[in-house]
C-alpha cells in the first residue's frame, strides 16, 4: 500500500467498471480503497475495490486532495469535474 494515496487517478482492470477512471477518496487497508467517479460511483457510496484490480497513476487530483484533508466536503461535481479536466470522463 506504499503507491496509494488519497486524490490518485485509478483505472479498473477488472470487474463491470472495467476500463474506467477513478479517484481513491478512501483508504481502509493494505487490500482495499474506496473510489468514485461522480458518475457511476457517487461520493455518498464509493466502491469498495481490492487494490490488486486497480492500476495507479502519478497524476493526483490537487483540489480532492486538499479538500479531504480538511474535511470538506466533496461533490459528485468536483469529481467529475477534475476527470474531465484530465481528458479521462
Amino acid at each position: 500500500m506504499d503507491n496509494v494515496a488519497l486524490g490518485q487517478i485509478v483505472h479498473s482492470r477488472a470487474g463491470r467498471d472495467k476500463g474506467r477512471y477513478f479517484i481513491v477518496v478512501g483508504l481502509i487497508d493494505e487490500n482495499y480503497v474506496l473510489i468514485a467517479d461522480g458518475d457511476l460511483r457517487k461520493i455518498e457510496s464509493p466502491k469498495k475495490k481490492k487494490i490488486k484490480h486497480l492500476v495507479f497513476h502519478d497524476k493526483f487530483a490537487d483540489d480532492i486532495v486538499k479538500k479531504l484533508k480538511e474535511n470538506q466536503r466533496i461533490t459528485n461535481a468536483d469529481l467529475k469535474k477534475t476527470l474531465q479536466s484530465m481528458g479521462l470522463l
